[in-house]
């Protein structure tokens, strides 16, 4: 029988624990629980360099939004034993975001995923870029379409409700590894309205990206990477006057008054960053 391999990412020890401890009574499920973002990519990373890949990561909708300091830090690894029924499975709650299994500073969680907000949704995006293959479901306190339309963007092949049954859980857990999406039937509706609207959005703003010249979207990608004027001048060879000239281009044919709503259209119609890999540039520059 092929056993499958679950990491539960969740914040509230008891919680984790009681999910983790259910799961390890099915005969083909191991399990392993994390209480951070940062916690669990390790897992993800130390399972995948052992060749014991996770599966499916069930991670908390509103993980690290806990007040900093509350509660107390969750246990080192391998103080709780989960598996399947032979036992082969193994695992602690993992915790927080400074290498060590306690969790923060003051045992509170963590609240950074390279970089970003170590929110539940953060995280499912950040597991789909290291480990595609990995299947996320996330769990959620209550019903929010807009919530779990942006999981769905981000990566995510389910949404379920926290007080869902142990039941319907493995279902999920077994449908998304056929490469099923699973989400609450009263949250359809809600769902594909906000896709639209998502989709909608992106066309708007890929066409207008698309009456940029070569130029204007080469400024636009050093823009979304955070560069400032000189620091675009000294990449494209060009005076920063003319660097200037072509900004005030791009926010005037995306229709925006600010660097900063440039490159939120920007991501939304798909345009990436410049490739800075081991370069040292000046950042913040700003239009004057």
């Amino acid at each position: 029988m092929a056993r499958i391999r679950v990491l539960v990412v969740d914040d509230h020890r008891i919680f984790a624990e009681s999910l983790a401890a259910a799961l390890a009574a099915e005969q083909d499920v191991d399990v392993a629980a994390a209480g951070s973002g940062p916690a669990a990519l390790r897992c993800l990373e130390r399972g995948a360099a052992e060749g014991r890949r996770f599966d499916v990561l069930l991670v908390d909708a509103d993980l690290g939004t806990a007040a900093d300091g509350v509660g107390p830090p969750l246990p080192a690894p391998a103080e709780l034993p989960y598996g399947g029924a032979n036992g082969t499975a193994h695992s602690g709650i993992h915790g927080g975001a400074h290498g060590g299994p306690h969790g923060g500073a003051h045992g509170g969680p963590a609240r950074a995923v390279n970089g970003r907000a170590a929110d539940g949704i953060s995280l499912v995006g950040a597991v789909r870029s290291a480990q595609p293959g990995v299947r996320t479901v996330v769990l959620a306190e209550r019903d929010d379409p807009r919530r779990a339309a942006a999981a769905l963007q981000a990566g995510a092949s389910g949404w379920v409700a926290k007080d869902c049954s142990l039941v319907r859980l493995l279902a999920v857990i077994r449908g998304v590894l056929r490469e099923e999406t699973h989400l609450p039937p009263a949250l359809l509706t809600g769902v594909l309205r906000e896709l639209t609207a998502a989709r909608k959005h992106r066309t708007e703003s890929e066409r207008l990206v698309e009456s940029l010249t070569p130029r204007e979207r080469e400024v636009l990608r050093c823009m979304v990477a955070g560069l400032g004027r000189k620091a675009v001048a000294e990449r494209l060879f060009l005076s920063p006057h003319t660097v200037r000239t072509h900004m005030q281009n791009v926010l005037g044919k995306l229709g925006v008054h600010s660097t900063l709503a440039a490159v939120a259209l920007a991501r939304r119609a798909g345009v990436g960053p410049v490739d800075l890999a081991g370069e040292i540039v000046e950042r913040g520059g700003q239009l004057a």
